[in-house]
């Protein structure tokens, strides 16, 4: 694994993902199809913040969690930014770390209590990509609940074929 392939990596799945959030209806934020689930803006905005701010963990050996709540978006153009700007941010911090940076141990704790500790490359890969992908996911059935048009992600939609 190297910087510059996780790189290449943000960057495709970061059109994959913009394309997701341009189609989040501005009017339907408040909307959430389940008692225990996030609303869709906050999901929306958690997916589009997610590489900027977990990647900032790279950047120190042991990160302390503490409620960080995602804030609320009052448009689907205030998620786009926000997007775009996380995947600077993303960017800007691997860059940082570096390829001599990834096998360096990272901890992260809560009280004191350790919850995780792993290389700096798998925290990249599990918990900036993978975690963003899981919830890229979630939003995706969001969109179709709400019959918006999904794009294709890894393949061809119901709604969008790259192939055709």
């Amino acid at each position: 694994m190297s910087i510059n392939a996780l790189i290449q990596e943000l960057e495709k799945e970061g059109a994959v993902t913009r394309r997701l959030l341009e189609r989040v209806p501005s009017d339907k934020l408040a909307w959430v199809p389940h008692a225990k689930s996030m609303h869709l803006g906050r999901l929306a905005m958690h997916v589009a913040t997610i590489p900027g701010r977990l990647s900032q963990w790279v950047l120190t050996d042991e990160f302390h969690f503490a409620p960080n709540p995602t804030p609320e978006p009052k448009s689907a153009d205030e998620i786009v930014a926000a997007h775009d700007a996380s995947i600077a941010e993303a960017k800007k911090n691997l860059t940082t770390v570096g390829d001599a940076g990834l096998p360096t141990m990272w901890t992260g704790k809560r009280e004191g209590k350790t919850l995780m500790s792993m290389p700096k490359g798998a925290l990249v890969r599990s918990l900036v990509l993978n975690h963003w992908f899981h919830h890229r996911g979630q939003l995706s059935v969001y969109l179709r609940l709400l019959d918006v048009p999904v794009p294709s992600i890894y393949g061809p939609s119901a709604d969008e074929n790259p192939f055709a």
